[in-house]
Formats: C-alpha cells, structure tokens, sequence
C-alpha cells in the first residue's frame, strides 16, 4: 500500500450487489459499489442529473439506477447510459489483500474546487 491509495476498509463487509457510502470532510461523498460478480466500483455519491444519492440506486450488472429520476450510470466510466447526457466523476479502486483501496487524489479532488 502507498500514500497514493486510501484504505477504506475489508471487501467482505460490502455485500455483492450492494453500496456504502464514505463521507470526506469538505468534499463530496463517495459511493463504494459491489457488483454480484464481485468487482468493486467508485463513484462521488450524486447523479449528474438531479445530485440523487447513486448509493441508494439498484446496481444492474456495471451501472447503477439513480435513485430519483431512474437515470443509469456507469460504474466504470460514470458516463450515463441511454439517451440522457452527463458524467459522475470516478474514483479509482482496487481490491488488494481483502482490503479496499480508494484512489487518495481523486477521492479528496473535490476539497481543491
């Protein structure tokens, strides 16, 4: 592990198909995503469209439902998907040792805006 990844905890308490969330003091939530094959997504917890909480949206294979307006976005690119238009930023994650990792840079990008 170097200073460059955040450990945000043990993959096993993220159930699959599930999301936690991770509050960062004077930035934007981040949303922690397990799809049912067991890959581990991040995103900032807001849809492009109306800032719903992607956190509570249903996770449909590598995207997630917003919860508000049933906008679709990518858990891999943060793109949504279909005909509406806009980008939720991605945070890089990794899986090592049993431990999630989050990307330090972007996970604290939003304290610098």
């Amino acid at each position: 592990m170097t200073a460059d990844w955040l450990d945000v905890g043990p993959v096993d308490q993220l159930p699959a198909m599930g999301a936690r969330t991770l509050p960062v003091r004077g930035g934007d939530e981040i949303a922690i995503f397990r799809t049912a094959n067991g890959n581990v997504y991040a995103l900032v917890n807001k849809c492009p469209h109306k800032h719903g909480p992607l956190s509570q949206g249903i996770i449909h294979g590598t995207s997630v439902t917003c919860p508000l307006h049933n906008w679709r976005i990518s858990l891999i690119t943060g793109e949504v998907l279909g005909e509406d238009r806009g980008c939720t930023p991605v945070i890089p994650v990794k899986v090592d040792g049993g431990r999630i990792l989050i990307g330090r840079r972007e996970a604290l990008a939003s304290l610098a805006a």
